[in-house]
């Protein structure tokens, strides 16, 4: 998967070097690149900013820098995103889907968002990651990113994304590792034991269980 980053702050994903991104990077999964919107403004100071027209707070990204910057990644397998608040909320079912596109290209807005023109020009899918306001788009372009690779073939195992919160409706069990006993706390005596099944039948319940009391709506769902 090739994942274009369109950003007025290429220095702020400094995070995506590290980990299992970076190993997927490393191994060809992966390929993320780091497109500054200013080298793309044709003013000579290479500003991407403007004061909206009939007033009001802030600054907008003006329309220019970025209509050249998509144009100087896109074809017809692109898939544009830009983070935002009006966008529909994020999920474990967009991050699948998102991850069956040969090429995502991430907008990331800035100041008080971007002139609206460009939604005209381009089909762009607005995602948000939560009712909530940030002062760009870089930290919910990290998060989306990172959700999605790990849906990438190879990127971590199947057993992995099986066993996980929300991949069957449900949150993921406790898990327990050594040592056996902390600080008088033990390690339930079913994983223990050696008998799969009950391993597994005790892990069914406590997802279960756990749900009931942390995200009910999802079983409501």
């Amino acid at each position: 998967m090739k994942i274009d980053i369109l950003t007025l702050f290429p220095e702020a994903f400094s995070v995506l070097e590290t980990s299992i991104l970076a190993r997927a990077k490393e191994s060809g999964l992966l390929e993320i690149n780091l497109i500054n919107i200013r080298d793309f403004s044709t003013d000579k100071h290479k500003k991407c900013d403007d004061y909206p027209f009939g007033g009001g707070a802030g600054m907008l990204m003006t329309v220019q820098p970025l209509f050249d910057a998509i144009n100087s990644v896109y074809t017809k397998d692109s898939k544009i995103i830009f983070p935002s608040p009006i966008g529909k909320t994020f999920n474990v079912k967009k991050a699948q889907e998102l991850s069956n596109f040969e090429h995502l290209i991430f907008v990331c807005g800035h100041y008080e968002g971007v002139d609206d023109r460009l939604f005209q020009l381009f089909d762009i899918e607005q995602i948000s990651i939560g009712d909530y306001i940030l002062t760009g788009g870089e930290l919910p372009s990290m998060v989306i990113i990172d959700s999605v690779a790990r849906f990438v073939e190879g990127v971590i195992s199947k057993e992995s994304l099986e066993n996980e919160s929300f991949s069957n409706g449900l949150l993921e069990y406790p898990q327990y590792t050594r040592p056996q006993e902390f600080k008088g706390l033990c390690v339930p005596e079913v994983l223990v034991s050696g008998n799969h099944q009950e391993v597994e039948k005790w892990r069914k319940e406590q997802s279960l269980k756990r749900t009931k009391e942390i995200r009910s709506d999802l079983l409501d769902s």
